[in-house]
C-alpha cells in the first residue's frame, strides 16, 4: 500500500485501530502475577512440606499439621507482598512510559507507543529508540545503534530502503520510516520484555541463599530415612512397630525432623525484604526495574558519572559569542541551527539569542555524531562546521596564528567550567570531514546549572569509601571545573583521544584521575568493563543515549527519568524525578536489606544446622527424636519467625562487607553444634534415667525455647527499645505456651519433676555459654572480614 508523505488520516488510523493492526502488546513492567504465585508456592520445598502435611492428616495427627498452615501464611504472605511491590512498580511505569513520534496527516503528533499503527510515519531523532520496525522513508545522515539487537556496536548509517527494528536507537541524524510490523510481531515488545522486567537477577544474599536451598534438598532425603529407621527402631522394631501401629509416631517424628530443617522462612524475608525496598523507594520517586539492584548499590564502591543531567541539570544556556574571523553571514547560521526539529539542548540554546534564520535553504547539512563530535550545513558555497574546538581542529597547536589563538582561549574559557563549541567555515566537502581550508569564526561558550544536591551527594560517596570517576562527552577542562566545583580534587581532566589501547594501562590512567572527557559511547563501556575487571563493582549514571551501553555494562544503571528512552530501558534504576540526591537513600535501604537479610538468616541457618545435625545424631544413635511437629512449630514461630520479621525491616546502615554466607554459616553451624550437643546430652542423660518419653519432650522443648530465645537476644545486640520490645513479647508468649492449660495440652507439656528440671536449666545453661563462645569468634570474623574490605576499597 503507497502511504502519502503526509502520513495516515484520523479514519485510516481508526481502521487499523479497529483491526488490532496497533503497536499495543500487554507487557508486564515488572513481574508476572504467574511467576509471582510459582516463585512463592510451587518450589520443591512447598512440595516437601505439602507432602508431609497431607501424611499427618491422613493419619489423623492434624494437631502436628501446624507447619502447614505456617508455610501457607509464609506463601500468602510472600505472594501478597511482592503483588503490592509489582502495583506500584507498574503503576510508577505506566505514569513513566515513554512515546513515539509520528507523522500523519493533521501533522507531527506525540503518541503513546502502544498507540502507534501499522503505516504509520515514525519521526526519527537522535536518542529516540524505535517503537516498531519500520522502512526508511527520509534520512539525514541517519545512524543507529543496534547493539541491543545484533551485538555490533559501531553506529549503522540508513538510507531510504532500509530496515530499522524496533529496540534500536538513534544516535545521530535524523528521518522518518513507514511502520511494517507492530505489537507482538516487532522487536520492541521482546527488548522491553528483558529490559524492564521484574527479575530475580543473580545477587550475593538470593545466589548465597539457593545455595543453602540445594544443599538441604540433597541431604533432606537420606536423612529423613535415616531419621525414619531410628523412629521405627525406638518402637520396638519395623515389624512391631507395623503391627501395633506405632509407625505413626515413628512417621510424626520423622515429618518434625524434615520440616525443621526447612529454611522456608528465610527465602520469604528475603522476597518480603527486596519487595519492601522497592517500594518504600518507589515512595521517593526511584523506579526500581530489578529488586535485587537495591542490594546491588549497597556494593558498590566505585560511581561512574555523566556530567551532563548528572551533576548538571543538563539545562544549556547560552552564555556568549567570541568573534575570532570576520566571516560574514555567522548569527544566520548559528539562528538556523536553533530552530531545527532535530537540534539537541545545546542547539535550542541557540535560538534565543540568534532569532533570524533568513529564508536560504542549505543545500546538504551532516548530521551530528557522537564520534567526531560535530555537525556541519552548506549555504551556498560554503560550509560550516559547529562542533567541540579539539575535533574541529586537531592540529590547533600548529604554527598557524589563527589555530593558536583559539586553542589559548578555548582552553581559558573552559577552565572556568563553560563549554566550548566553534563555528568554522571553509569550501564544501561531501566525504564528512572537515575542510581543509576550514578557518574558526567565532567561538561559543555555554553554562550549565549545577545540580543543588550533587556535592553533599558526592560528600556522601565519599565518606564511604565510594571512589567517582566523571566520564562525559565535553571537553575535560570544562569537566574538570565542574568537579572541582562540587567538591572533587580534580586538577585537570584526561582526554579519552589519548586513553591506551591496552587494558593495564587504561587501569593505570582510571587510577590516576578522576574526570574524562571527550569520551564516546564506546569508550564510556570500555572504562566501566576495565574496572569491572579489576575487581570492582561499578554503577553507572547518566541520561543520554550516549551513556546507555556503558549503563547496560554496569553492575548497577542508573538513569535519569529526563534521559532517552534506550537509556531508561537498560537500566536497573530510574530516578524519576531527576533527584541524584536519592541515590544516598538507594545505598541506605541497600545495606539495611543486606545487614538485616544477614543477621535473620544467621536465626534460620541455625535452626537448620540444629535441626540437621539432631536428625543425623538421634538417627545414628536409635533415639526417639525428642519433638512433636506442633512443639517445633511453634517454638520456631516465637523464636525464629515472627521475630525475624521486624527485623529484617529495622533500619540499618552498616557497611556491605563481602562473605555473606561464610559469616552466616561461622555462628549458624557451631551454634547448631552446640544445641545438638545439649539436646543430643540430655536426651540420653534422660533416657538412662528411665523418665517419660512425654516429660523427656517437654525438657526438651523447655531448652530449646530458652536456647532459641538466648540466639535471638545475642543476634539482636545492640538491644535497643523496639528490639526489646519484639524480644519481651516473645517471651511473653512462650510463657503463656507454658502456663495456659489449652496450649498445654495442645502441645502435650507434662510438668516437669525436679530432676528432670535441674537437667535441663543445666543443659540450657552450658548451651548458651558455648553459644557465647561461638558469638565471640564469629564476631572477630566478622571484624576480620570488615578490615579486610576496608583495606582492599583503599587499595582500590
Amino acid at each position: 500500500m503507497t502511504i502519502a508523505a503526509t502520513g495516515l488520516s484520523a479514519s485510516e488510523v481508526e481502521e487499523r485501530v479497529a483491526s488490532g493492526r496497533t503497536n499495543a502488546f500487554v507487557q508486564d513492567t515488572s513481574r508476572s502475577v504467574w511467576s509471582i504465585l510459582r516463585a512463592n508456592v510451587l518450589t520443591l520445598f512447598n512440595g516437601i512440606i505439602l507432602a508431609c502435611f497431607l501424611v499427618l492428616l491422613a493419619i489423623g495427627r492434624w494437631q502436628d499439621a501446624l507447619f502447614g498452615f505456617s508455610a501457607i501464611a509464609n506463601a500468602v504472605i510472600g505472594t501478597v507482598q511482592e503483588y503490592r511491590a509489582k502495583l506500584a512498580l507498574d503503576r510508577l511505569a505506566l505514569l513513566n512510559a515513554p512515546n513515539a513520534r509520528v507523522l500523519r496527516a493533521a501533522g507531527e503528533e506525540e503518541i503513546a507507543i502502544e498507540a502507534v499503527v501499522l503505516d504509520d510515519i515514525l519521526v526519527l531523532r537522535a536518542g529516540d529508540q524505535v517503537a516498531a520496525d519500520a522502512i526508511v522513508t527520509g534520512s539525514r545522515g541517519l545512524q543507529l545503534d543496534e547493539s541491543m539487537l545484533t551485538g555490533e556496536s559501531d553506529a549503522v548509517e540508513k538510507s531510504p530502503g532500509d530496515r530499522v527494528l524496533s529496540g534500536s536507537v538513534v544516535v545521530a541524524g535524523a528521518g522518518t520510516g513507514a511502520v511494517d510490523r507492530v505489537g507482538a510481531d516487532s522487536f520492541a515488545n521482546s527488548l522491553a520484555a528483558e529490559a524492564k522486567k521484574f527479575s530475580l537477577v543473580a545477587s550475593e544474599l538470593r545466589s548465597s541463599i539457593n545455595r543453602v536451598l540445594t544443599w538441604v534438598a540433597w541431604i533432606i532425603g537420606p536423612i529423613a530415612l535415616l531419621v525414619l529407621n531410628a523412629q521405627m527402631v525406638a518402637q520396638g522394631g519395623w515389624e512391631e512397630a507395623t503391627a501395633s501401629g506405632a509407625w505413626r509416631d515413628a512417621v510424626t517424628a520423622t515429618i518434625a525432623a524434615v520440616v525443621a530443617m526447612v529454611p522456608l522462612g528465610l527465602v520469604l524475608m528475603t522476597s518480603i525484604t527486596f519487595a519492601v525496598g522497592a517500594v518504600k523507594l518507589a515512595r521517593q520517586q526511584v523506579l526500581v526495574q530489578e529488586l535485587p539492584a537495591v542490594e546491588g548499590l549497597a556494593r558498590v564502591d566505585l560511581i561512574c558519572l555523566d556530567k551532563t543531567g548528572t551533576l548538571t541539570q543538563g539545562d544549556i544556556v547560552f552564555d556568549a559569542a567570541h568573534p575570532l574571523t570576520a566571516v560574514a553571514g555567522w548569527e544566520r547560521v548559528l539562528a538556523w541551527y536553533g530552530v531545527q526539529n532535530d537540534a539537541n539542548a545545546t542547539a535550542r540554546s541557540l535560538a534565543g539569542r540568534f532569532e533570524q534564520p533568513g529564508e536560504e535553504e542549505p543545500t546538504d547539512r551532516i548530521a551530528f555524531s557522537s564520534a567526531r563530535k560535530w555537525s556541519a550545513v552548506i549555504f551556498g558555497d560554503g560550509m560550516w562546521v559547529l562542533g567541540g574546538p579539539e575535533m574541529v581542529f586537531p592540529a590547533a597547536a600548529s604554527g598557524d596564528p589563527a589555530l593558536q589563538e583559539l586553542d589559548r582561549r578555548a582552553g581559558e574559557l573552559a577552565a572556568t567550567g563553560r563549554r566550548t563549541l566553534v563555528l568554522a567555515h571553509g569550501s564544501p566537502t561531501h566525504d564528512e570531514t572537515v575542510p581543509v581550508d576550514a578557518v574558526p569564526v567565532v567561538l561559543l561558550t555555554f553554562k550549565e546549572n549545577i545540580r543543588p544536591d550533587a556535592a553533599e551527594t558526592l560528600s556522601f560517596f565519599a565518606a564511604q569509601g565510594v571512589g567517582v570517576r566523571i566520564i562525559s562527552g565535553d571537553n575535560p577542562q570544562t569537566v574538570a571545573a565542574i568537579a572541582r566545583e562540587v567538591g572533587l580534587h580534580a586538577p585537570s581532566g584526561f582526554d579519552a583521544r589519548q586513553l591506551p589501547d591496552t587494558d593495564a594501562e587504561l587501569l593505570t590512567v582510571l587510577d590516576d584521575y578522576l574526570v574524562f572527557g571527550r569520551v564516546t559511547p564506546d569508550q564510556k563501556r570500555r572504562i566501566v568493563v576495565a574496572l569491572k575487571s579489576a575487581g570492582h563493582t561499578v554503577a553507572m549514571t547518566g541520561d543520554g543515549v550516549n551513556d546507555a551501553l556503558a549503563i547496560k555494562e554496569a553492575d548497577i544503571g542508573i538513569a535519569m527519568n529526563s534521559g532517552a528512552a534506550a537509556t531508561k530501558a537498560v537500566a536497573r534504576l530510574i530516578l524519576l524525578d531527576g533527584r541524584f540526591s536519592h541515590l544516598p537513600s538507594v545505598v541506605a535501604e541497600g545495606r539495611q536489606v543486606i545487614a538485616n537479610i544477614e543477621r535473620v538468616s544467621m536465626l534460620f541457618l541455625t535452626k537448620t544446622s540444629y535441626a540437621t545435625f539432631l536428625a543425623i545424631t538421634f538417627g545414628i544413635l536409635l533415639l526417639p527424636f525428642p519433638f512433636l511437629p506442633r512443639q517445633l512449630s511453634v517454638t520456631d514461630g516465637l523464636t525464629i519467625g515472627i521475630p525475624a520479621f521486624f527485623l529484617a525491616l529495622l533500619p540499618n546502615a552498616q557497611r556491605y562487607v563481602p562473605g555473606f554466607l561464610r559469616r552466616s554459616l561461622t555462628f549458624a553451624v557451631p551454634a547448631g553444634l552446640a544445641v545438638t550437643f545439649g539436646l543430643a546430652a540430655y536426651a540420653r542423660l534422660a533416657a538412662d534415667a528411665q523418665i517419660p518419653e512425654a516429660e523427656i519432650r517437654s525438657g526438651s522443648t523447655l531448652i530449646l525455647t530458652i536456647i532459641g530465645l538466648w540466639i535471638l537476644v545475642v543476634l539482636s545486640r545492640p538491644v535497643t527499645r523496639f528490639k526489646g520490645i519484639v524480644i519481651g513479647a516473645m517471651m511473653i508468649g512462650l510463657i503463656l505456651m507454658y502456663s495456659l492449660p489449652i496450649s498445654r495440652d495442645f502441645l502435650q507439656l507434662v510438668d516437669l519433676t525436679l530432676a528432670t528440671a535441674v537437667l535441663a536449666l543445666g543443659t540450657s545453661l552450658v548451651c548458651i555459654a558455648l553459644i557465647e563462645i561461638v558469638r565471640f569468634v564469629h564476631r572477630r570474623v566478622s571484624r576480620r572480614d570488615a578490615e579486610r574490605a576496608s583495606s582492599q576499597r583503599a587499595a582500590k
